[in-house]
């Protein structure tokens, strides 16, 4: 590089002024290359804010955004019944984000059709956990119907537009589901168990398996430390009851059930 004066270049001072210009130089290039030229270039500084573009259809984004010097990509797609089809659900960048001019803008569209979703498993659930694993499957639990049952609010069938519904069957997501449930009693009676002869356990067992309640017991002798025999029950075996009924029975000891059988022979 010749400089415009007259330095001794063989000289230490001439050959430090000679790298001072030349550094000044390089410094100023740059600066001017990053602070003027650049910014310049690519109009630094310019930004738009972007809009929100949700519930906008397909057919009007390219225009709508056309107008403010941006583009669009659509990325993906999913479901909400909230928005008609074919419409901006999700965007990124998100509402209000600063960008530059012919940004493209990410785009969800909400699809024409809902996807499916198999029926979960229903019957024999209470309505409650019934209720919560509709929503958890994003299905809405519609009518209640009740039909006679011992089991209160226990789910005995589902059903979407008057189709009767079986578990792993497809339905639209979204879709309503009705439910019949029990109404917590029997429509109609039926015939008293036969609980003479039987141990008093065993007759427990029946009279709840049954869905019926143990009433009075009378105990007849002294059973302490032997096996209970109910002898006479009321109502009798065979006689109409409904659930929740209770049935009194009368006991005896075991060894005079014994006693008895051998005085009869």
């Amino acid at each position: 590089m010749k400089l415009p004066f007259n330095i001794e270049s063989d000289t230490i001072r001439g050959f430090l002024i000679q790298l001072g210009i030349a550094i000044v130089i390089l410094i100023g290039s740059t600066l001017y290359f990053f602070y003027g030229y650049l910014p310049a270039f690519t109009n630094h500084g310019e930004s738009i804010t972007v809009p929100n573009l949700e519930g906008i259809q397909m057919k009007d984004l390219e225009d709508f955004l056309l107008k403010r010097n941006l583009r669009y990509e659509v990325n993906d797609s999913s479901y909400s019944e909230k928005h008609p089809p074919l419409t901006i659900l999700k965007q990124y960048p998100k509402p209000g984000s600063r960008v530059k001019e012919n940004r493209k803008i990410f785009v969800s569209v909400n699809r024409v059709k809902p996807p499916t979703v198999p029926v979960p498993e229903l019957v024999d659930r209470s309505l409650r956990n019934a209720e919560a694993v509709l929503a958890s499957n994003e299905l809405k639990r519609g009518q209640i119907t009740y039909r006679p049952s011992q089991f209160l609010n226990l789910v005995l069938e589902m059903s979407s537009n008057g189709k009767v519904l079986n578990e792993g069957d497809r339905i639209d997501k979204g879709s309503t589901v009705d439910l019949v449930v029990g109404n917590g009693y029997a429509q109609s009676n039926f015939k008293t168990p036969r609980l003479t002869g039987n141990t008093f356990e065993d007759a427990q067992f029946i009279i709840l398996g049954s869905n019926l309640g143990v009433g009075l017991v009378t105990v007849e002798g002294d059973t302490v430390g032997q096996k209970s025999i109910v002898i006479k029950q009321d109502p009798e075996e065979g006689a109409e009851i409904k659930i929740g009924d209770v049935i009194n029975l009368w006991i005896v000891p075991e060894s005079d059930v014994e006693l008895n059988s051998e005085m009869e022979e």
